[in-house]
């Protein structure tokens, strides 16, 4: 190796290495039009002297990412004290929710998170934040998250970003991104806990009222709805004897016959519909559906899981921890420990009567819930992975 081109790795070495150690100094890029609630994320978890309660102190560099005042959601205006240049001194940026997916974020900034980048800062995108982060080629080749509404988006424009709707937030090293809204106080605590241990973040999180890590992902929150126009095709028909009868015990054999189609047929016919096969949408349904009961039911685990169409407990158990990140039962004792003692008091009322039991779904409203295997519970199921046709 030349003398030039070791002094060219020696000056990388040696930035990355000032990155690592400036970690404490954390850079929030604020832009005109975004979000106050994801703004505020970071500038509270870093902003804030928490010494006393045995949380170390970062120090914070608001930044504008554009000139002139920053108006936020709900028309707060905000004056950052720093612009682009205070970046170059930070060892951790973080990009709050941009204000639109449709709009391109300026070109000085991006420039500016490139180099920060490149001279060993750690980059973080919160929400929306991941579009600014791609935009500026930070997400190439790499695995990320975004707000579940935004996913498909985000896929679809940058395919070279490998994006997992699933997660709450995703740590790739020195390019970190979290899911929507709220999941940004995880990823913020999860810096923390990086930066400063378990005992540190922790202590933080009883600060800020909330747990110090949250099981599951975001794919509890997913909205399955599909457009109505879907509702015109035949399968809908299906959809809607399939959404009445989940407490059943039946297969994609069974669909496929009340759709008068041979099942490579309709496999492929409701594969160009959904983008997903017939079986993960079929399971999706049910755990959905078990999600449902758990939440609004006193049924046991075993019960959930025969009025659910599971062949056994250990099915419903394995599937739910799939998609939902969490045991049926941790699912419940997490659900009704966020509600109201009233609420969970009104459960029992609600077990002891007859089976729930839903209302025949007109076809436009049954084929809405095609969505569940739409493009962000595709990738619930990893390539390889095998599921067995009788769950």
């Amino acid at each position: 190796m030349s003398q030039d081109s070791t002094a060219v790795v020696t000056a990388d070495a040696g930035r990355k290495l000032a990155g690592r150690r400036r970690r404490e100094i954390v850079a929030v890029l604020l832009f005109s039009g975004g979000p106050i609630f994801e703004s505020s994320i970071p500038l509270s978890v870093f902003g804030i002297d928490r010494q006393d309660a045995g949380v170390p102190r970062y120090r914070l560099l608001v930044c504008a990412g554009e000139d002139g005042p920053l108006r936020t959601t709900g028309g707060l205006e905000l004056t950052a004290p720093y612009g682009l240049e205070a970046i170059a001194r930070a060892g951790t940026v973080v990009v709050p929710a941009w204000r639109s997916i449709t709009s391109p974020p300026p070109p000085e900034a991006l420039d500016a998170l490139r180099l920060a980048h490149e001279e060993g800062a750690r980059i973080v995108g919160l929400c929306t934040g991941a579009f600014v982060l791609a935009a500026a080629g930070l997400l190439d080749g790499r695995p990320a998250t975004t707000h579940w509404m935004y996913a498909p988006t985000l896929a679809k424009r940058y395919p070279s970003v490998h994006v997992d709707p699933r997660e709450l937030f995703v740590d790739d090293g020195d390019v970190l991104t979290s899911a929507g809204t709220a999941a940004g106080i995880d990823l913020c605590l999860h810096i923390v806990r990086t930066d400063h241990g378990s005992e540190a973040a922790g202590a933080l999180a009883r600060r800020l009222v909330v747990p110090p890590r949250r099981t599951g992902g975001q794919e509890r929150y997913l909205d399955r709805s599909l457009p109505e126009e879907i509702g015109a095709d035949p399968l809908a028909e299906v959809v809607a004897w399939a959404l009445e009868h989940l407490h059943e015990q039946f297969d994609v054999e069974t669909l496929a016959a009340r759709a008068y189609m041979s099942r490579r047929t309709f496999d492929r016919r409701f594969r160009s519909l959904t983008g997903s096969a017939p079986l993960q949408w079929l399971i999706t349904q049910r755990v959905l559906q078990a999600q449902r009961l758990l939440e609004t039911s006193d049924y046991s685990v075993d019960e959930v899981a025969g009025r659910c169409g599971f062949r056994s407990p250990v099915a419903l158990r394995g599937h739910f921890r799939r998609q939902l990140g969490s045991s049926p039962a941790a699912y419940r004792s997490a659900y009704r420990a966020r509600r109201p003692q009233a609420d969970v008091a009104q459960v029992s009322e609600i077990s002891s009567g007859p089976v729930p039991h839903q209302r025949t779904p007109q076809p436009h409203r049954a084929a809405a819930a095609l969505a569940a295997s739409g493009p962000t519970v595709t990738e619930l199921y990893a390539p390889g992975r095998v599921m067995r046709e009788h769950a």
